[in-house]
């Protein structure tokens, strides 16, 4: 394992909650390798004097070690500190519509031990947490880690969450899962663990912002698109959820009132138009009029069924059908996305989720339309591209969202 045991001591040992600036300092540290007393003053804008009783309370307690002499500036060479990775444990879990990936890490974020799975979120509740609970029970065991050494757990959900209680409040996709007290059920095996819940795209776009191309990125819009259609809003370097939690919930504008019913009730939303399951159905439709071969192959060859994937193979494979379907969604995924940059102003929009796999002219027509549509000021400095992460972004952000809560601040 690649976690730091300079120090001995485990977090049960250290008195927690952390005060304010101490919670600052440790934050700051997260996110550095090495730095020194000053340097931590200078990040903080803390006084000398108001830095070093705190880093000194951190040092005495195991939450920050000394790990040797930096290089002088002039003058003597400043002592380096680092944050004690050793401390504990932390359980990073990405439930989508259809996939399970959970990864274990330490307090650095180094992932020690990840697994993904196929799984369906309409299985209901009981069935999907039991077995993230024998999965993470696994890898702790399997690294001889008791369970009081998992000190937190983030955990992504396609769904809304009421980001206060950890709840599901009515999710269009996820049957029996309204309300559910998923951190209580977590609890009952990780009884030392702080459970926190949120929307998976949130928990995606914290996994750019703490380690992909989001990182010094102070306003950007994060966009999944995959069973559904979601929005990660980050404003002045933190994940905007609004009152409730549901901030971001494009994907029930509603872009075409004649349009299919969506999951939420009410109609020609853009996740009923423009997301997976619609990109699929206008394939069937396609293969019905007999307008591709390349989608009947297709189709025969998988049984009856075709996917947003399958659109996406015939696409690069030259079907001009396949091609017109992925301008269509990219189109109206664009122009709603152009209200936003509009309304926003943000320095970076990336695209994620499985659907964003099918293909570059997914990503030119979203571009294309936002351009179209949006004012020349606010696109000015505008970057639309692919996640960094792409598959990695949901567990890094659910590991990044457990990080954040190991140490909570006493109000």
């Amino acid at each position: 394992m690649t976690s730091n045991h300079i120090n001995s001591k485990h977090l049960s040992e250290i008195p927690l909650p952390l005060l304010p600036p101490e919670k600052e300092v440790v934050d700051e540290m997260r996110q550095h390798d090495l730095l020194s007393r000053t340097d931590l003053a200078r990040l903080t804008g803390f006084s000398r004097a108001k830095i070093t009783p705190v880093v000194s309370k951190l040092v005495h307690t195991g939450i920050l070690t000394e790990v040797g002499d930096g290089l002088s500036q002039g003058g003597r060479r400043p002592s380096m500190l680092s944050f004690n990775n050793g401390l504990g444990y932390v359980a990073g879990v990405d439930i989508g519509a259809t996939s399970l990936d959970i990864a274990l890490a330490d307090f650095g974020g180094q992932i020690i031990e990840r697994h993904s799975e196929v799984a369906d979120v309409r299985d209901g509740p009981n069935l999907i947490l039991s077995r993230v609970r024998k999965l993470v029970t696994d890898m702790l065991e399997s690294h001889d880690l008791p369970h009081e050494q998992l000190y937190a757990i983030g955990l992504g959900v396609p769904g809304p969450v009421e980001f206060s209680t950890g709840l599901l409040i009515a999710p269009p996709i996820m049957p029996g899962w309204e309300a559910f007290p998923i951190q209580n059920y977590l609890r009952e095996v990780f009884p030392i663990a702080r459970v926190v819940v949120d929307n998976d795209v949130n928990v995606m776009a914290l996994g750019e912002l703490s380690k992909g191309i989001g990182k010094d990125v102070e306003n950007f819009l994060f966009i999944k698109i995959g069973t559904g259609i979601g929005c990660g809003i980050v404003c002045n370097g933190q994940i905007y959820r609004g009152i409730n939690g549901c901030a971001g919930d494009v994907g029930h504008i509603c872009v075409d009132r004649n349009g299919p019913i969506c999951h939420c009730g009410n109609t020609g939303c853009l996740e009923a138009m423009a997301a997976g399951p619609a990109i699929a159905a206008r394939a069937m439709e396609v293969v019905r009029a007999s307008g591709s071969e390349q989608l009947a192959k297709r189709l025969a060859a998988r049984g009856g069924t075709l996917t947003a994937e399958d659109v996406g193979a015939a696409a690069a494979a030259g079907d001009r059908a396949s091609l017109e379907i992925i301008q269509t969604s990219g189109q109206m995924i664009g122009d709603t996305l152009a209200g936003l940059v509009n309304f926003f102003n943000p320095a970076l929009i990336l695209i994620g989720g499985g659907v964003s796999n099918i293909g570059f002219q997914l990503l030119s027509s979203i571009r294309q339309a936002v351009l179209r549509r949006s004012t020349s000021l606010s696109t000015r400095n505008l970057r639309i591209d692919y996640s960094s992460l792409g598959a990695e972004a949901g567990v890094r952000g659910a590991i990044a969202l457990a990080l954040e809560h190991v140490f909570i601040v006493r109000t």
